[in-house]
Formats: C-alpha cells, sequence, structure tokens
C-alpha cells in the first residue's frame, strides 16, 4: 500500500508538531524559549543522572502534580529513558488529556547523554563526551 503525497506531508507534519529531538532541545533551551523540560522517570533514574535544566515529575504523578508544578498553558517537554522505553509516550498523553500543549523528546535520555548534551546526577554535573555513533564529534550539530 503507498501513501499519497498528502497523506505523507500529514503524516511527517504531525510527527514534528508531536516530537522533537535532544538537539533541538537543547537549541531551544539556550534561545529561551518557553517551555519546560520535563523528566517522567522515577527517582532513581532521576538520581542517576537528568538533562540540565529539566523538571523532575514522574509518569505516575503527572495527573496528580501537573496544575500545581506547571502552569496549563505552559508548553510541556516529556522525556524517559530512550528509544527502548514507551514512557514519556504515556507521560506526553497524561499531559495532553489535562490539556497541555506536550511535545515528546525522541531519544530520552539516553540520547541526551550520548549527544554530550549536559548531564547532572544528584551529586552535580557529569561531564560526557559525544558518542561518534549519535552525534558529529568535530562539528556542533549534525546540521540536519
Amino acid at each position: 500500500m503507498t501513501a499519497t503525497r498528502s497523506e505523507a506531508t500529514a503524516h511527517f507534519a504531525a510527527k514534528l508538531r508531536y516530537e522533537t529531538d535532544p538537539s533541538d532541545v537543547r537549541t531551544a533551551l539556550d534561545a529561551g524559549e518557553r517551555f519546560v523540560l520535563v523528566d517522567t522517570r522515577g527517582e532513581a533514574a532521576w538520581q542517576q543522572g537528568r538533562a540540565v535544566g529539566a523538571i523532575h515529575l514522574p509518569t505516575a504523578e503527572i495527573t496528580e502534580r501537573a496544575a500545581e508544578t506547571i502552569p496549563v498553558d505552559m508548553p510541556v517537554v516529556v522525556y524517559c529513558w530512550g528509544p527502548g522505553c514507551n514512557g514519556s509516550t504515556k507521560a506526553a498523553l497524561a499531559f495532553s488529556l489535562l490539556g497541555y500543549e506536550v511535545r515528546e523528546m525522541i531519544g530520552g535520555f539516553e540520547y541526551w547523554a550520548r549527544e554530550g548534551l549536559p548531564v547532572e546526577d544528584g551529586t552535580g554535573p557529569v561531564t560526557r563526551t559525544a558518542d561518534p555513533l549519535t552525534a558529529p564529534v568535530d562539528a556542533v550539530s549534525c546540521a540536519c
């Protein structure tokens, strides 16, 4: 079965509307764009490491705590562990059901860390170099 051009265009436009990636999130944070980056993993994962600039709101607590933590008119970007985890999809659905504008950071914390973006853990900053399989080593971005 082949998708029509308009079906393909609608599909990929929707993906870009509701998904983002670590590099684009970092660029948006640096530019001061208005949104909250939310780490949706549990406490042990949060303490182990997280994206600098993220707040912690586990998926299981979104329904009860979102409104007291994040204004409903504030755009939200959620992440979980990585591509093998659908926790951020569950979190995005929970925020969406509450009326938030939400995007899912594909690749999650794994790709944030593997791309060499700023990470901290329960004791402070963590220094990581970019993994050459996920980010260029001699350039600022992949230019994609």
